[in-house]
Order: C-alpha cells, then sequence, then structure tokens
C-alpha cells in the first residue's frame, strides 16, 4: 500500500440522489429542515390528550367525545382537541392542536356518531413520532467520507435534497497490447487469439466503483503504446492500464513509454508477489500509468492488490484491498517460495458444524481460464513463508 500513499482522492462532483448509491459523500449533509415537518401518528386509531386516558380499563373505559377526523394530506389544523374529545387518525395523518399521543383503533369502540370508549391508558407521545424526532433543523444527517446507502438516499430525498456532492469516480483506461490480439467479436485467424483482458479489467474497475473504458488493442509498438498512453491521459483518465508488455523482453515497450511521458516518475518495476512480478507502475500528477501482467490470472491478482485499493482512494474510500476477507483450513500442502508473497486460486468449501471453510487449490498456469471461473478467491501466503501445511488456516480473499 505505501506505493500508493503519493495518490490523492479526486475533486468533487455532484449527482442526482437517484445516481448516488454506493457513492462517497465529498461533504457534511446537515437536515435544512425538520424531519418530519410535522408530529404525525404511526398507528391507526385516535389522537387524544393522554391525560383523558389515565385509569381506563376494559372494565371502567374512558369516554370521550368525537371532534372529528383528520384528513390525510392536512395538517391537523381542521380539529383542534379540547379535553374529554378524540379524532379520528390515521397512519402518517398530523397530530391535530391539543392532542399528544395515540390511541390504537384496536384498544376503542365506538358506541355511536359521537362518542368512544378507550380500554387502555396512553402515555404522552405514545404512538407519535414528534416534529423534527428524526433530524431537527441543522442537525448532521451524514458524514463526508460515508458510502451512501439505499436507506440514506431515502432520507436525502425526504429532506428535499435531490442533489448531492459526491467524490468523481477514477476513469480508468484500459490499454490492450500484443500483435496477437483481435476484437472478442473477431474470429481469430493462425495463431491470434481474442482480447480478454480488456473486458475483465474494465468489469474489474466499474465493481471497484471506478469507470472502465476500454481503449482498444495496441500493437507491440513503442509509438503506437505512446500514443494510446497520451490518449487515454488527454481524455481525461485518472488510472492507465496497460495490459502485456511488462515482463523484460524484447518487444516489451511498457517500461521505455512509461518513462518517456513527460512529467511521469516511475514508482516500481517488478513487485515480489507471485502471480504478478513483472507489473509497473508510474505516476505523473496524480495520475497512475499500471504496466499488468498480460496473463489475465496475474492480471487479476495484481488488480485486486494494487488498481483496485487505489481506485478506492481516489472515490473517496479507506486505502484497502476492499475485498472480503475469511479464515480457512488448507485441505492440502501448498508450497511457496520465502522472498515472496504468493496468491493461490482457491475454491472455499463450507463444512458442516463451527469449523472453518476448507480453502481447496485449483492449480493451472497463469494463462489458463478455468480456474478464474472456478475460484472463490486467492489464498495468501505470507513472504516469509515456504508453504502452507495440510490443515493450516490462512488468509482467503473473496472475488
Amino acid at each position: 500500500m505505501e506505493l500508493l500513499a503519493g495518490f490523492k482522492p479526486l475533486d468533487q462532483e455532484t449527482v442526482g440522489v437517484d445516481q448516488g448509491c454506493c457513492r462517497i459523500l465529498f461533504e457534511d449533509i446537515d437536515s435544512p429542515e425538520d424531519l418530519p415537518p410535522f408530529s404525525r401518528s404511526t398507528m391507526d386509531g385516535y389522537a387524544v390528550r393522554a391525560r383523558d386516558t389515565f385509569g381506563c380499563s376494559e372494565s371502567e373505559p374512558a369516554l370521550l367525545k368525537i371532534a372529528g377526523e383528520i384528513a390525510m394530506g392536512s395538517l391537523g389544523s381542521e380539529v383542534k382537541l379540547a379535553p374529554g374529545h378524540a379524532a379520528r387518525i390515521w397512519t402518517g395523518g398530523a397530530l391535530p392542536a391539543g392532542a399528544d399521543s395515540v390511541v390504537m383503533v384496536e384498544y376503542t369502540h365506538q358506541i355511536d356518531d359521537h362518542t368512544i370508549e378507550v380500554f387502555r391508558p396512553v402515555a404522552p407521545a405514545e404512538n407519535v413520532i414528534a416534529q423534527g424526532e428524526d433530524f431537527s433543523r441543522g442537525h448532521k444527517v451524514l458524514a463526508r467520507g460515508h458510502e451512501l446507502r439505499p436507506q440514506d438516499l431515502g432520507v436525502l430525498a425526504g429532506l428535499g435534497l435531490t442533489r448531492i456532492p459526491v467524490f468523481r469516480r477514477p476513469k480508468v483506461a484500459v490499454i490492450s497490447t500484443g500483435d496477437e490480439l483481435v476484437p472478442p467479436e473477431s474470429r481469430p485467424g493462425p495463431g491470434k487469439i481474442r482480447d480478454i483482458n480488456s473486458t475483465t479489467l474494465a468489469a474489474l474497475a466499474n465493481q471497484a466503483g471506478g469507470i472502465g473504458k476500454p481503449m482498444g488493442i495496441v500493437k507491440d509498438d513503442p509509438g503506437s503504446l505512446q500514443m494510446a498512453c497520451e490518449d487515454a491521459l488527454e481524455k481525461g483518465a485518472d488510472i492507465v492500464l496497460l495490459s502485456g508488455g511488462s515482463s523484460v523482453g524484447c518487444r516489451d515497450y511498457t517500461l521505455r513509454v512509461f518513462e518517456s511521458l513527460s512529467g511521469a516518475e516511475l514508482l516500481a518495476h517488478g513487485i515480489s508477489l507471485r502471480p504478478g512480478k513483472p507489473t509497473i507502475l508510474a505516476k505523473r500528477g496524480n495520475t497512475a500509468l499500471f504496466g499488468l501482467p498480460g496473463h489475465v490470472a496475474s492480471a487479476i491478482v495484481v488488480f485486486c492488490l494494487f488498481v483496485r485499493p487505489l481506485i478506492r482512494l481516489m472515490s473517496g474510500r479507506a486505502l484497502t484491498v476492499g475485498m472480503k476477507e475469511i479464515k480457512a483450513v488448507c485441505r492440502q500442502e501448498i508450497p511457496s517460495v520465502s522472498g515472496r508473497e504468493d496468491f493461490v486460486r482457491v475454491k472455499v468449501e463450507k463444512k458442516p458444524g463451527p469449523d472453518l471453510p476448507e480453502a481447496v487449490p485449483i492449480w493451472g498456469r497463469s494463462g489458463l481460464l478455468r480456474p478464474l471461473v472456478e475460484a472463490d478467491g486467492l489464498l495468501v501466503i505470507p513472504r516469509d513463508s515456504e508453504g502452507l501445511e495440510k490443515g493450516e488456516p490462512a488468509r482467503v480473499l473473496l472475488f
């Protein structure tokens, strides 16, 4: 995470409340008014003065005169309760002047058109939500950095706040490199394969809270790669992902291209993890440029560990991986090499009873796709470990 510490959250944008789910608030939200704006009933029944019901029971009911009915959508001003009176009211209706509680209709009996019996006493404010009881005017409703949930958006709508300030979502440009690649809609010729990484990485960016934008396939040519990077930057990309061309080889130009970009600073060329060792990270201002491995499994691991946390940071969240983590026991021995962190694709199988679930390794080369489809997550083998024994507990990051 220290590699990402130099990046900052993005600036503010304003979105409609209907577009705010899972967005991060850019500033505190204070209530512009009382909510609810009037005292209202939470039950169908009768609005009463609580003291008029004190001491009543089924054997000695309180007799109250019906003063009228509170129409839904009115302020209740058409009725004013005098001592010994009650008003018919519905759930959500405005409490009339003079009333301080509501008795449920189940505990009443209408004797005639003008009189009711009340069999159970109520306390002041019973079955009533007072004006401003949810939020009073000026009260802090939500704090900066809060991730908006559906219930939060409902509150904002209830307060009349239809436009809200949030952190801007980072734009993630995805560039696939390789002379052997063709678009998914094309039929590959001899020696060609369809581009998988553009679709995968753009979807991962969207899932993490960014805006994934596939920029097409670029040939293994330094000039073409540089033009593609500059085009992505000119179009406002906050993160640029070059998939392929990051390992050592005569046709791998990513490092050279990053170093040639004006104002770019190289942060890392190679990371001590597997898969994903040949990763490159550069920085230009607050824009990140990643050179990811060409194998999709390796690219996904690097995305989860580095790109996903950066998207979270830029969109106003905490600088964390942001994946659900569980403990699981290894079904079999899993070897590793000390000095690097290993991330093993595993299937998680729940055992009966309270025992930890089992992590079952799904073996396969980094270029294979089947293990990715079958895996539930990544089992973490620490850098100073030479592997995990059968039955040993381990961390698993769930996809």
